[in-house]
């Protein structure tokens, strides 16, 4: 707020003596205002002035001004004596220092954000899961930070609506048709959706096709026959048509037409749900920082739980990604490997042991 951080320099150009215990606050940094952040720097890099003599003189607040002059442009003597006028008391120096630290936290954690909404969305990432990861880390590594260095909370802190959930957009057709042929090849081969425990309904944009893939996994669940036949039953059964009007007919032709790798396409729902997930953290949290009735502590409290939100599909992703080997299977060993069938061969023949009579 640019009312604190001139009534914050107006405390300080009156009372340089006070610094100290503003520095543990905030730095140079803090303030949104550049030529606020220059004079700040030489206030903090000069000696300080005797109060006594400068009460009497002006020569510390000349000085202040040249070193500013010098990184900034547009300062003059007038705009010093604004900064003091519009400082209330110097005593309260602390306190307008701790106005312009929410405000620098605000300002910070919005920028995240926008980073990691755009990073959601960027096309062009070669390895978009990657850079999503990296954001949501740099993300959560600035919480930790912030909140070891904000004063202490006292009272009840409000628990802040959690963010809703993500839902990709139904009219992305490259979505759709990825989902038809991810429950297209699983109904073809489901021991590959056996395998496939890392990807969820709630994956998928389409409800029709989030309700085909529940019922093929309930399937396998209980151990069944599964085939476009017993699926179409199953999702029946299950009351999904009544939720999600189809025609049968139409959905055994989707689940008969496989093409290409189940885990392919699972991997592919999956990022997209990710990703479109983060989106919405980063749209949420940005619209957290412009709520100025939300605290500091209410912003890193919710963003955290924002986050947290998007750890359980992040886990799903490395499962997918990283699979670990199957209870029990047998490590690969170094020994030769068995020689391939063939006609028999006859066993070597030994030289013939002498009879001892």
């Amino acid at each position: 707020m640019r009312y604190a951080e001139q009534a914050l320099l107006g405390a300080l150009l009156l009372r340089p003596d006070r610094l100290a215990p503003i520095e543990a606050i905030i730095g140079p940094e803090a303030f949104d205002h550049h030529a606020h952040s220059a004079l700040f720097t030489a206030i903090r890099d000069l000696p300080a002035p005797e109060p006594a003599h400068h009460a009497s003189t002006t020569t510390w607040l000349n000085q202040v001004l040249t070193t500013a002059q010098r990184h900034t442009q547009g300062l003059d003597a007038s705009y010093l004596h604004t900064l003091i006028a519009h400082c209330p008391r110097t005593t309260h120096a602390t306190a307008y220092a701790r106005i312009v630290q929410a405000d620098h936290a605000r300002r910070t954690l919005r920028e995240h954000a926008q980073r990691l909404a755009h990073t959601a969305t960027d096309a062009t990432l070669p390895r978009p899961v990657a850079a999503i990861v990296a954001q949501l880390d740099a993300l959560a590594l600035f919480l930790d930070d912030l909140s070891t260095h904000l004063p202490a909370h006292s009272g009840p802190l409000r628990s802040g609506a959690p963010p809703p959930a993500a839902v990709a957009a139904e009219d992305d057709q490259v979505a759709l048709e990825e989902e038809r042929l991810l429950l297209a090849s699983a109904a073809t081969r489901p021991s590959d959706a056996a395998a496939m425990r890392w990807l969820s309904a709630c994956d998928f944009t389409h409800p029709l096709h989030a309700g085909l893939w529940h019922s093929l996994t309930t399937l396998l669940h209980r151990g069944e026959p599964i085939d476009p036949v017993t699926i179409l039953c199953e999702a029946h059964e299950q009351g999904l048509f009544a939720r999600e009007p189809a025609e049968p007919g139409d959905v055994l032709a989707l689940l008969a037409t496989p093409a290409g790798s189940a885990h392919h396409w699972g991997e592919r729902i999956l990022q997209r749900a990710l990703l479109a997930t983060a989106s919405h953290i980063g749209h949420h949290i940005q619209a957290l920082t412009d709520d100025s009735a939300t605290t500091p502590h209410q912003l890193v409290f919710t963003s955290r739980r924002a986050i947290g939100s998007v750890q359980a599909l992040r886990t799903r992703w490395d499962q997918a990604t990283h699979p670990t080997p199957r209870r029990g299977a047998r490590a690969p060993t170094t020994t030769a490997a068995s020689p391939r069938a063939g006609p028999p061969q006859a066993a070597p023949t030994t030289a013939p042991r002498s009879r001892t009579r």
